[in-house]
C-alpha cells in the first residue's frame, strides 16, 4: 500500500473482507454507514475513496458492488450467467423461467465459480430484506439439493418465490425474512429450483 492506513480505515478494510467472506458480496455504502454509525452514506463513500487512493482496495467500473482487493487481481475472471426472469421475494406468484440475457460477475469479487447449473434471477418484493436481499437485486443460484436454512428459489403449488428453506418435524416449508410475510406451507408440491450462492446489487 502506498500510504499508511488510519485505524478507522483499517477497521473498514477488515469489515469489507469479513463481509465478503460471509456474504459472498461487498456491503453497500448504506450497510457500511449503519455498521460504523456514520452520519451519512457520503462519509462511508469518502472512506472507500481514501482506501482506494491508498491502494488498499480497487474499484472496478460498471460492476456490482465493484470493489476487489489487490491480492485478488491475479485471479480475477469475469463470467456470464444467464438471467431467467424475475423471482418474487413477496407472495408467491406465477413466473415461469424465461432467459432474459446474462449478468457478468467477477469470480474474485463474489468468491464463487459458476457451473452449467448456475443461473440468475431478478428479485421483486421485500420479503427477504432481513437477509439483505432487496427489491431490484439479482440473486445467483445453483441447481442442487437444499439444506435446511438455505435461501432458495422454489416452486410451491405452481407458483415461484424466493424464501428460506425450513424443515420442521420432517416437513419442509418456506419462510420469509420479513415478519410481515407468513410462512408458505405447500398444499400439494414444493420443488426447489435453485439454492442461493451469490447476490448482486446495482448501486454501491
Amino acid at each position: 500500500m502506498s500510504d499508511y492506513l488510519t485505524s478507522r480505515q483499517e477497521e473498514i478494510l477488515v469489515y469489507l473482507k469479513e463481509y465478503q467472506r460471509l456474504h459472498g458480496v461487498m456491503p453497500s455504502t448504506r450497510e457500511i454507514q449503519h455498521y460504523f454509525g456514520f452520519a451519512s452514506q457520503t462519509a462511508a463513500m469518502s472512506h472507500l475513496r481514501a482506501l482506494e487512493k491508498k491502494g488498499a482496495i480497487i474499484r472496478l467500473a460498471n460492476k456490482a458492488r465493484a470493489v476487489i482487493f489487490p491480492e485478488h487481481l491475479d485471479r480475477e475472471e469475469v463470467v456470464d450467467i444467464p438471467i431467467y426472469g424475475n423471482i418474487a421475494a413477496g407472495m408467491a406468484q406465477d413466473a415461469p423461467p424465461e432467459q432474459q440475457g446474462c449478468v457478468s460477475i467477477d469470480i474474485a469479487t463474489l468468491g464463487l465459480r459458476p457451473t452449467a447449473r448456475t443461473f440468475a434471477l431478478k428479485v421483486t418484493g421485500e420479503s427477504m430484506i432481513n437477509a439483505h436481499i432487496c427489491h431490484g437485486d439479482t440473486v445467483i443460484l445453483e441447481f442442487r439439493e437444499p439444506r435446511p436454512g438455505d435461501i432458495v428459489a422454489a416452486l410451491i403449488d405452481g407458483e415461484t418465490t424466493l424464501k428460506r428453506y425450513v424443515v420442521e418435524n420432517r416437513r419442509p416449508f418456506l419462510r420469509a425474512e420479513n415478519p410481515d410475510y407468513p410462512d408458505l406451507i405447500p398444499a400439494r408440491e414444493l420443488v426447489i429450483q435453485g439454492v442461493l450462492v451469490g447476490l448482486l446489487r446495482t448501486q454501491f
